[in-house]
């Protein structure tokens, strides 16, 4: 009973039977275009996005498993800020502004986050913010993560 993982990136609800799956699953013989189809419903409420796919196959039985991530939590932020991309000079040049609100919703959205708390993965992910050349409600990212751990918002995480 030998099982082959294959893993890929997929654009939500676009995955073909071309590369970079249709390669990978070719030489398993499996029905591709119903594993296709299976991963387009399961990606659907993330179109335009990049989504990470893993898909087990059993070599002998022809039975598979797909599981969906999150997509990155920069792809999440675009999404939620409808941009198209971050800012090319993060440093000094400013992309857009983003809402506590919003960087909390997109920290319930990605589960693969490290943090114990609310406090400590809404961190994380204004740590991406700040990669991508954003402000938090006027700020840098860095400084409102300082003002997140000195407790000063512990009111609005309640």
């Amino acid at each position: 009973m030998a099982k082959e993982i294959i893993e890929v990136q997929i654009e939500g609800g676009k995955a073909t039977a071309a590369p970079p799956l249709g390669p990978k699953l070719g030489p398993l013989k499996v029905n591709i275009a119903q594993i296709v189809a299976d991963i387009n419903k399961k990606t659907a409420d993330f179109k335009g996005m990049q989504v990470p796919v893993k898909l087990t196959v059993d070599v002998d039985t022809k039975a598979y498993d797909i599981e969906i991530g999150t997509p990155p939590a920069s792809q999440l932020i675009k999404s939620e800020l409808k941009i198209e991309s971050g800012s090319g000079k993060p440093n000094t040049e400013i992309k857009a502004d983003i809402t506590l609100e919003q960087v909390r919703k997109v920290a319930r959205m990605k589960s693969s986050l490290l943090g114990k708390t609310e406090q400590s993965r809404v961190c994380e992910i204004l740590g991406t913010c700040d990669a991508m050349g954003l402000t938090c409600e006027g700020t840098k990212p860095r400084d409102f993560i300082k003002i997140i751990n000195s407790g000063e918002l512990d009111s609005r995480f309640k």
